[in-house]
This record gives C-alpha cells, structure tokens and sequence, in this order.
C-alpha cells in the first residue's frame, strides 16, 4: 500500500526499536490494533527505506483489502482508513526523519551547501512545494534551485520524475559542463546564464559543489 505522507520522510532505526518496531533480516516490524479492534495494521519498514502496510480484518481471518482502493468509499471503510491514518502519523512523528528532497544527491548537496554557507533551501511556492531554492544571504539572490520535474523536459526521449539543480554559471563554464554527460540547458531559466544538472549521480557531489561556489559567488554582493 503506497502511504504519501511518508514521502520525503526516513527511518531512524535506533527511535523503531523504541517505539516497538522489532528486526527481523532486512526489514522492521511491529503490528498494531487501530482503534476498532477488530483490524490490525502490519507496518514493515525495509533497510532501503521501502515501506508496506496491510490491514488484517480478525474476524474474516484475512486482509481487509477495500482501504486499497480509493474507489471503495463509504462510513464503515472511511472510518479505518481514518484510524489507519491516525496510527501511521503517530509512527511517522516518533519514528522518522525529514529530508527536503526525495533523491539522496538532493538531500547530499543539501547538506553540503549548509556545511559550507549555513543555507538552507526555501519553499516559496505551495503549489510547488518540492521547490528549493537557494539564497546568497549579502545579496539577496539565487545562486541554485532544485526541482521536481519529468525527465522529458530535459531528456526528450526518457520520462518519469526527476530532481534537478539549476545554477548559474559563466559562459566557460556553462559550456564545458554541457558537453558532459548529465548537465543540460536550463529547465525554466534563462539558458544563457544557468545550466541544470540532473541528480541521480551521473555527476558526482565534488563536480557539483564546485559550480555551486561559482554560482554562489557570481550572485553575492559586489562591494564598492
């Protein structure tokens, strides 16, 4: 069962076992009664971070297979789903973490960039809200952005979601990292001065945080 609010979120083992989580060979888990207690939630978190969840009906012995389906609605399956809810959030506020992205390099530069300037990314926009950008605190402007965008936009023979990173550069640099493989024109900027990178380590974090520096010092302050 695909659970959305546990997106962007991960486990920290040590707080599972706390909670009641028990290991067993790559995976955790615990079983709860919701508050109707003829259903019990069985909730396993993998080592990789994958999660499933089945709710078992007691008296039908058996998995109570209609929270699934968005198509079944109704009081009786709204009021597990409800209960479900209520358990899961608990799990997720005592038992995880939050990154800002959703891909590992997103969250690695993320962190990188905070150790070297203390800059955390801003989500400005709440229809955009896996939006980032990053601000250069003497001048007020955007040396970097990291976006969720389909991998058609860049690469028009490929598809599905992918996280970006938009910096500006200079025209050397710009045109040297373009003639490497996973730089591309600027997805939603000006091609002329930034470059998007797509983040799935086709471009190793050192590469990045280099022209992250360029980029952060051709927006700061310029003083007189």
């Amino acid at each position: 069962m695909k659970i959305n609010i546990f997106d962007k979120y991960k486990a920290d083992y040590k707080k599972l076992i706390k909670y009641g989580f028990k290991k067993e060979k790559d995976f955790y888990v615990i079983e709860k009664f919701l508050e109707d207690s003829n259903f019990k939630a069985i909730f396993k978190i993998y080592q990789d971070n994958k999660i499933d969840i089945k709710v078992m009906d007691l008296e039908a012995g058996d998995e109570y297979l209609p929270i699934r389906a968005q198509s079944q609605q109704g009081e009786f399956v709204g009021k597990v789903r409800e209960d479900l809810n209520k358990l899961l959030e608990d799990i997720r506020c005592n038992c995880f973490y939050k990154d800002c992205f959703l891909f590992p390099q997103s969250n690695r530069i993320t962190k990188l960039i905070f150790d070297e300037y203390c800059d955390k990314p801003e989500f400005l926009w709440e229809k955009y809200d896996d939006t980032g950008i990053f601000r250069n605190k003497s001048s007020n402007k955007w040396y970097g952005i990291i976006m969720n965008v389909d991998r058609s936009k860049i690469q028009h023979n490929k598809n599905g979601m992918v996280e970006v990173m938009n910096l500006k550069l200079s025209s050397s640099s710009l045109n040297s990292a373009l003639a490497e493989d996973g730089f591309y024109p600027a997805y939603h900027m000006n091609k002329k001065y930034w470059i998007s990178i797509i983040l799935d380590d086709t471009v190793c974090d050192e590469r990045i945080m280099g022209l992250v520096r360029e980029s952060y010092n051709l927006v700061k302050s310029k003083k007189k």
